[in-house]
């Protein structure tokens, strides 16, 4: 048994060990009880279960001088448990015996030096970052981005940036702006704003900030007066509503043009970001971490911390995360209760997850639009259509315009009566949709897909998803549903193209993989045809009457066939 144990640890030495680091590490200087623990530590790290890591690293510090890969997953580790400050000491000890060869290193050190007011300092360490550090691409924008930003805040001068970085050079630059209090601070807010190469509501918090910041309230509530709670930001939404209660101090508390930590804590924010649209989800959360250490007011930021661990399915921290939201933040309470009810739906059921939701709102003496809209799609997702038509009408009746907020909630509701059964209706809301917005592609394709299930109106049904397809040719649903028109039509080879490539956007859906089934059946090539029938009986979301009559096709085909 020792003989084995020897054998699997020099196997895992032999993965983690390379050549630069074999002068530093031999055999000769192995305690294997910390062995054990490191390598066990570097098991729960890989498999996200960070605290369980940090014990594991903390129990075999004495490796901290002989393996060098040590000092970095302890110092990843404490800073995903929030122990920055443990992290930044546990540099500093070491700092002094050798040069680091990760780059969070430095930037922890540089941050430190930040906090203290000691900007030259902060400066002076990054610029010791070595130059192979310094090739991943993510590094150089943090580290060009940091050294522009020290720049502004030692010189109170903007330079030059050396690298066009496109609205993420905007960004920083009118955040840079606003702490120098320039004059052209409204301009640049208004681009970034206004933006047409992405969604850049966020800024308009900050902006509003920065008008109340500058005693310029009216103009802040002349902004959110245009503002809806159902198509806006979450972040947004919160400051609409502190102006709507005129709670303006609220702003301050949480963020300030003026304060260089509030400032940069917002560029980690955003690579934070950048590293979760990458499924980095590890990356992200750390410079969540270090954005909630230069400044831990402005809590929100939490929200993606929660959504991290949710999308790593590490429930219980993502609880743990939501805990800090209150009633007194109204939005990111709501939020809270959403995501807690979303977590019961993936530990428990469906069913206990809308009770929970809904004996929350009835609580809210006067849910605004956004809290009704949430509720209504919860009773849509829950296959509860009477009482998500009812919260839907109260809606579209508040609302006295024709916009393209009537026109999706008219399509929510129309999708409702479908699946009930209500053709009509249905076929009422979404017409009067289509009328709000004709060239909306989803309507088009939900319209057509529910003639096409009824055998009904073909071809116009056709047209209308041709014209979808042109408007959005990569979106799945739209695929599977013009190859579906095509195999109703009998023109099986035409419908087998759609569908196969629905099946390689979507293989994990029940009713593409079945409607495949159906197409290659027609086409004689009846084995794959069973196999993709089995697959859909394997997957989560087939419903029961889809598995009941697929276990028929099985056996005889297509009933049609």
């Amino acid at each position: 048994m020792f003989l084995k144990k020897i054998i699997f640890i020099f196997i895992l030495l032999s993965s983690y060990q390379t050549q630069s680091y074999s002068k530093s590490f031999s055999f000769n200087d192995i305690d294997f009880n910390n062995l054990s623990k490191y390598f066990s530590g570097i098991v729960a790290y890989e498999s996200k279960n960070n605290s369980l890591a940090l014990d594991y690293f903390n129990s075999s510090k004495t490796l901290i001088n002989k393996h060098d890969p040590y000092l970095k997953k302890l110092v990843m580790s404490l800073v995903l448990e929030g122990k920055v400050n443990q992290a930044i000491n546990t540099i500093k000890y070491n700092k002094k015996k050798r040069s680091f060869d990760f780059f969070e290193a430095y930037v922890l050190l540089a941050l430190d030096n930040l906090k203290k007011n000691k900007i030259i300092e902060a400066s002076d360490i990054l610029n010791d970052i070595p130059e192979n550090l310094k090739k991943n691409r993510f590094n150089k924008i943090i580290l060009d981005s940091l050294n522009q930003y020290l720049i502004v805040f030692d010189k109170k001068i903007i330079s030059k940036q050396n690298h066009n970085l496109g609205n993420l050079s905007l960004i920083i630059e009118t955040f840079q702006r606003c702490y120098l209090e320039d004059k052209n601070t409204d301009a640049f807010f208004s681009r970034l704003i206004n933006s047409s190469q992405g969604d850049y509501s966020r800024y308009i918090y900050f902006y509003l900030t920065y008008l109340i910041e500058n005693k310029r309230p009216e103009e802040s509530k002349a902004i959110t007066d245009e503002l809806s709670y159902i198509n806006t930001s979450l972040l947004l939404s919160q400051g609409k509503s502190w102006i709507e209660n005129n709670q303006f101090d609220e702003f301050s508390k949480v963020f300030s043009c003026k304060n260089y930590n509030d400032i940069v804590s917002e560029f980690l924010f955003l690579i934070s970001n950048l590293y979760s649209s990458q499924n980095e989800y590890e990356k992200s959360n750390f410079y969540l971490s270090l954005s909630n250490f230069l400044n831990p007011k402005f809590i929100f930021n939490l929200s993606l911390v929660s959504e991290n661990f949710y999308f790593n399915k590490d429930y219980e921290k993502s609880k743990k995360v939501l805990k800090i939201f209150t009633k007194d933040q109204d939005f990111y309470y709501w939020y809270k209760i959403k995501k807690e009810a979303q977590i019961i739906t993936k530990t428990k059921n469906r069913k206990d997850s809308l009770n929970y939701i809904t004996s929350k709102f009835k609580k809210i003496k006067s849910p605004n639009e956004k809290f009704i809209f949430d509720i209504a799609n919860f009773y849509k997702n829950s296959k509860e259509y009477k009482e998500a038509i009812k919260y839907y009408s109260i809606l579209i009746d508040s609302i006295t315009e024709n916009n393209e907020l009537k026109s999706d909630i008219l399509y929510r509701r129309g999708g409702s009566y479908e699946r009930m059964g209500n053709y009509s209706k249905a076929d009422k809301d979404l017409m009067d949709s289509l009328k709000i917005d004709p060239d909306d592609s989803y309507v088009l394709n939900y319209l057509a897909y529910s003639w096409l299930e009824r055998n009904y109106k073909i071809n116009d049904a056709i047209v209308m998803l041709e014209k979808a397809y042109e408007s959005n040719k990569d979106d799945p649903y739209i695929i599977d549903s013009i190859g579906w028109a095509y195999y109703l039509l009998n023109d099986f080879k035409k419908a087998e193209k759609f569908l196969r490539r629905a099946v390689e956007l979507m293989p994990d859906d029940p009713i593409v993989n079945d409607h495949y089934g159906d197409i290659l059946w027609k086409l004689d090539r009846k084995i794959q045809a069973r196999y993709f029938w089995t697959m859909v009986l394997k997957m989560e979301d087939t419903e029961k009457k889809m598995i009941d009559n697929i276990r028929i096709k099985l056996i005889e085909g297509p009933i049609n066939s």
